[in-house]
């Protein structure tokens, strides 16, 4: 099903949020296929912590929308064992960092069960796990550490930073045979509003968006980190590209090789901590395939290596506009 625009006038929109988005996109596709099954805790009655599953309960019933216990392992391990029985299920992880005890059922399961029986079983699930700071949460609340999923072979990793996005991807998503972590930015869950086809309709799994096109920089994010490239790339004496990476696995390696060796310099804005985040390999990519290109070496505007702090002093912790600003700057200004 091909994407819809929402700035043609034949097609019929609402302003929703990111979280609105993701509450009709699973109403839609439950409505459309009685295979799909959601569960986690608090999703039920109280319609998940952020509201995102607020309303399904009363609409498809307990049978298809399973409020848990408080067990991350059980949910996940649950969902395989549902997805290897013809379900579609699509378990919540309530944040991030609770997905931990879970990761053993995500290694031995999640990712290695279609290699495993030679490619005889499919395991069409989407693993929703709203991620990263700036709720003022404890430590963790907070965890961007989306490179533990990425370092999986056989899982999709996506990431929405639009409500727009988040409505298409997600609908692709589920409806996907392979495995899928669905990362929802709760920093920007409702940020701002824009027009949302109410149709279904769904988006590619592995390509980038160019939310800008510039010449001097290429700046590489995802996430709620793109509205802070984009408020950088407007304080900055320079023509800045914003790639939206949106596949975290798989990369879409043409799209960001492409405006690298177009604009010659590379900046990569990410929440996640510095060391073995997405941005050191997105800087070997660029190294190894771009390096005749590069006006100056590719700069990393990231978290720090340590532990997310304590809600006082997260604002002083989490990657900024400013943190994008300077990066963009020094590349601009390097001199061999």
């Amino acid at each position: 099903m091909a994407p819809l625009d929402p700035d043609e006038d034949d097609v019929e929109t609402e302003d929703w949020n990111i979280v609105t988005a993701v509450n009709r996109t699973l109403h839609q596709e439950m409505d459309r296929d009685d295979a799909i099954r959601i569960l986690g805790y608090d999703i039920g009655p109280i319609g998940g912590v952020f509201r995102a599953t607020e309303g399904l309960l009363d609409e498809f019933g307990s049978n298809r929308v399973i409020d848990t216990p408080l067990s991350e392992n059980g949910i996940v391990g649950t969902a395989v064992g549902m997805a290897m029985r013809d379900d579609r299920p699509v378990p919540e992880i309530q944040f991030k960092g609770f997905s931990y005890p879970a990761f053993g059922q995500f290694m031995y399961a999640v990712a290695k069960m279609y290699e495993r029986t030679g490619g005889d079983t499919e395991l069409p699930m989407t693993i929703r796990m709203p991620y990263g700071g700036g709720i003022k949460a404890l430590e963790y609340h907070q965890e961007s550490t989306e490179t533990f999923e990425i370092h999986a072979p056989g899982v999709r990793v996506l990431c929405p930073s639009t409500p727009y996005q988040a409505k298409g991807l997600l609908a692709s998503s589920i409806r996907c045979d392979d495995p899928v972590v669905f990362m929802e930015p709760k920093r920007i869950y409702r940020g701002f509003d824009e027009p949302v086809p109410t149709e279904e309709y769904t988006l590619p799994l592995d390509e980038a968006r160019t939310v800008r096109e510039g010449e001097d920089v290429t700046v590489l994010t995802w996430g709620a980190m793109v509205r802070h490239a984009e408020s950088a790339a407007e304080e900055v004496d320079a023509d800045v590209e914003i790639i939206d990476l949106v596949t975290l696995s798989p990369l879409d390696v043409e799209t960001i090789l492409e405006s690298v060796k177009k604009t010659g310099r590379c900046v990569v804005v990410h929440e996640a901590r510095r060391t073995l985040g997405l941005g050191a390999e997105l800087s070997a990519l660029v190294n190894e395939y771009a390096l005749d290109r590069l006006k100056a070496p590719v700069k990393r505007a990231t978290g720090y290596d340590v532990h997310f702090p304590d809600n006082d002093i997260e604002d002083d912790y989490l990657t900024d506009a400013e943190r994008a600003t300077f990066a963009i700057e020094a590349v601009m200004s390097y001199e061999y």
